[in-house]
C-alpha cells in the first residue's frame, strides 16, 4: 500500500507536464485562439510527463517483487525498509530527470541539460537497491530449501516454480536494459544512439520484457484466487516465459545493434537494397523473427488461462503476502508517510524546470506558425 500511494502521488505530478502543454499550447491552437506554438517549449513540457509516466507500468512490477515473489518461492523479505526506501527513491527522483530525452533539442542549456543527465543516474539506486534485496530475499529461500555453500545454495531455488523462473528472466531483462538506459542518460554518449532503434530496443526490453514477463506471473498468481479454478499446466506456463524471454531478447537485441549503425527510429519505410544500409537487412529480419515468438507466447498465455477456467474448482485460501524476516513491529514515520518525500519531488522538479520553462515562455521570436492535419 505505501509503494502503491507513492505511485499514485508520481503518476498525478507527472501528468502535469502534459496537462500544461496541452493547456497552454496544443488546446489554444487547436481552438482558434493562437496561430503559432512554440514547439520547443511544448517538447519541454512533455519532458515532464514523458519518463515518470511509464513508472505507473514499473511499479506494479517493483511491488511484486516485494510482495509475492519471497512468498511464492518459500522465502521471506529480506528488509521491509529497504523496501520502502526503494520506493521513496522512485518517487523523489524519478521526476526531474525528463530532459535527458531532449539532449539534442538546442533550445535548452547544457547547464540543466547535465543537471537531468545527473539525476538520471539516480534512478538506477532504487533499482540496484532491489536488485540486492531480492536476491537476498531469495538466498535465504534456498536456505531454507537446504542450500549451502556460498553459490551452492542457488540450485536449491525453485526452478520449477513459474514465478521463480520469471523473477530470474525478468533481473537479466532489467540487467540488459538497465545498461542501455544509463547511455541514454549519458549526456555525452546519448549523441551517438539517439532518436535510433537503440531506444526502442530499450524501452521494449524493460517494459516488454522485464516488466510484462512478471505481468504474466502476477496472473498465474492470482488466478486460482480470482476464479477459484487451479492452473495445473505448471510445465505450459513455463514454456509461455521461457518463449517470452526468449523472444524478448530476439526482438530487442537487433534493434540496439542496428541502432548502433546508426538505424532511425520512427521510420516507416527502409530500401534495405540501399548497400548503405543492405548490412542491417539480416538484424531487423531477426527481430520480427522474435516477435513471432512473442506473438506465440502471447497467445498461449491466453489459452493456459482459457485452460484452467475449466480446471476443477478448489479452495485457494486467503491471499497472503510476502512476510519480512524481521517484521517491524514499528515503522519510523518518514517511511510511513509521504509528505516528506512529495514536497522533496515537487521541490527538485521545480529547480529543475522552474528555469528552462520560463526562460523559454518570456522569450520572444521562438514560436513558429502551427500547421493543422491535412493542412495543404
Amino acid at each position: 500500500m505505501f509503494a502503491n500511494v507513492a505511485g499514485s502521488y508520481l503518476w498525478a505530478w507527472t501528468a502535469v507536464g502534459a496537462a500544461l502543454e496541452l493547456l497552454l499550447q496544443i488546446i489554444p491552437v487547436a481552438a482558434g485562439l493562437k496561430a503559432t506554438i512554440d514547439a520547443g517549449l511544448a517538447r519541454i513540457f512533455f519532458s515532464w510527463t514523458l519518463h515518470a509516466i511509464v513508472y505507473f507500468w514499473l511499479m506494479p512490477t517493483y511491488i511484486a517483487y516485494y510482495t509475492i515473489v519471497p512468498r511464492a518461492i518459500g522465502g521471506r523479505v529480506y528488509s521491509d525498509s529497504m523496501a520502502r526506501i526503494s520506493f521513496i527513491l522512485f518517487l523523489v527522483v524519478a521526476m526531474p530527470i525528463g530532459m535527458h530525452h531532449t539532449f539534442a533539442d538546442p533550445q535548452v542549456g547544457a547547464g540543466f541539460k547535465f543537471i537531468h543527465s545527473a539525476f538520471t543516474a539516480l534512478v538506477a539506486l532504487p533499482t540496484l537497491l532491489t536488485v540486492f534485496t531480492i536476491c537476498a530475499s531469495v538466498e535465504i529461500a534456498a536456505r531454507l530449501r537446504g542450500g549451502r555453500g556460498m553459490f551452492g545454495w542457488i540450485g536449491a531455488l525453485p526452478w520449477d516454480n513459474p514465478m521463480m523462473l520469471a523473477l530470474a528472466f525478468s533481473f537479466i531483462m532489467l540487467g540488459f536494459g538497465g545498461a542501455g538506459g544509463l547511455i541514454n542518460m549519458s549526456y555525452q554518449l546519448d549523441a551517438s544512439i539517439h532518436n535510433t532503434q537503440w531506444i526502442t530496443g530499450h524501452f521494449h526490453l524493460i517494459f516488454g520484457g522485464a516488466i510484462v514477463i512478471m505481468y504474466f506471473a502476477i496472473a498465474y498468481d492470482l488466478w486460482p484466487h480470482l476464479t477459484g479454478r487451479e492452473l495445473i499446466d505448471i510445465r505450459l506456463i513455463r514454456t509461455q516465459l521461457w518463449l517470452w524471454f526468449i523472444g524478448m531478447i530476439v526482438t530487442t537485441f537487433p534493434w540496439h545493434w542496428v541502432g548502433i549503425l546508426g538505424m532511425p527510429r520512427r521510420m516507416a519505410y527502409f530500401d534495405f537494397g540501399d548497400p548503405a544500409i543492405a548490412p542491417q537487412a539480416f538484424s531487423v529480419t531477426l527481430s520480427a523473427i522474435g516477435g513471432f515468438i512473442l506473438l506465440a507466447s502471447g497467445i498461449m498465455f491466453i489459452v493456459i488461462l482459457a485452460r484452467g477456467m475449466r480446471a476443477p474448482q478448489i479452495d485457494a485460501g486467503p491471499y497472503r503476502f510476502a512476510l519480512a524476516v524481521h517484521e517491524p513491529k514499528t515503522v519510523p514515520v518518514a517511511l510511513n508517510t509521504h509528505a516528506l518525500w512529495v514536497a522533496l519531488m515537487i521541490g527538485l522538479t521545480l529547480t529543475n524546470y522552474g528555469y528552462p520553462i520560463l526562460n523559454l515562455a518570456l522569450s520572444s521570436g521562438t514560436s513558429v506558425p502551427a500547421v493543422y492535419v491535412g493542412a495543404q
